[in-house]
């Protein structure tokens, strides 16, 4: 697999958690920037399905079943342009030179998909909250349980060369069997 990368200084302690990943990933984003630098490869026109893992799938055959929830839900989720902003950034893997730099743009664009997600709420909060006869404190808790489930499966499920379709860096063939 390749020597682990030591991380770099930060003012926040980093959990083991955090470390392992990295050391696990980092490999693969190697892989993937030899494959970025091969004169053969080229990138494939960029596509989106909206939100992964089946929420965007999933929640436009809802729209169109029960009466009157596109007109008030819309026919995607309400944080799909967040997923489409994260795809975008996915698609190319960014401008990164070191697996380490590729590493942390995939963690920024993680964390920028969680951010977004939350500021989707923060608009709709008061809307929500009235709507439902609830607290905005259980739609800022909803909010946070979306954001964070969404972080957590794209940390989980995103990485380069797994051969998925979502991966890091989707817009590459697969480096999944690559050296």
């Amino acid at each position: 697999m390749g020597v682990p990368v030591v991380a770099e200084q930060s003012n926040q302690p980093e959990s083991t958690w955090e470390e392992v990943g990295r050391w696990i990933e980092t490999p693969h984003h190697e892989k993937l920037l030899r494959l970025r630098r091969d004169p053969a490869t080229s990138i494939a026109p960029f596509t989106t399905d909206g939100c992964s893992g089946g929420m965007s799938a999933a929640w436009t055959p809802v729209a169109q079943i029960i009466p009157g929830f596109a007109e008030n839900y819309s026919e995607s989720p309400p944080w799909e342009a967040c997923c489409v902003v994260h795809d975008q950034a996915y698609y190319n893997a960014g401008e990164t030179q070191t697996a380490l730099e590729s590493y942390n743009a995939r963690l920024n664009a993680d964390e920028a998909l969680m951010q977004c997600v939350l500021q989707d709420g923060v608009q709709r909060r008061d809307t929500l909250a009235e709507e439902f006869s609830i607290d905005t404190s259980v739609v800022d808790q909803a909010y946070t349980l979306i954001a964070n489930g969404m972080y957590q499966a794209v940390r989980l499920g995103g990485g380069p060369c797994s051969g998925l379709s979502w991966r890091w860096g989707y817009g590459y063939p697969s480096c999944l069997w690559s050296n």
